[in-house]
């Protein structure tokens, strides 16, 4: 069997935790930041988990990760 390619653009943007779960940033926090509150702007530094909706495709781009 041949090979399977990695989305090199989804591998990086996505890191997997250690119970194989995918870990995501927000969007929203490049620019365009002072209309944003300052509790808004905290809130995208943290990072996420990938929604258990789109976990499956995502894991079928990112075969090695």
């Amino acid at each position: 069997m041949p090979k399977l390619k990695t989305s090199k653009a989804a591998a990086k943007r996505f890191k997997v935790t250690g119970t194989g779960k995918l870990k995501r940033m927000k969007a929203g926090k490049q620019h365009i930041l002072t209309k944003k509150s300052q509790k808004n702007k905290r809130n995208l530094r943290k990072a996420t988990m990938m929604d258990p909706s789109n976990e499956k495709n995502m894991k079928k781009i990112l075969p090695y990760l």
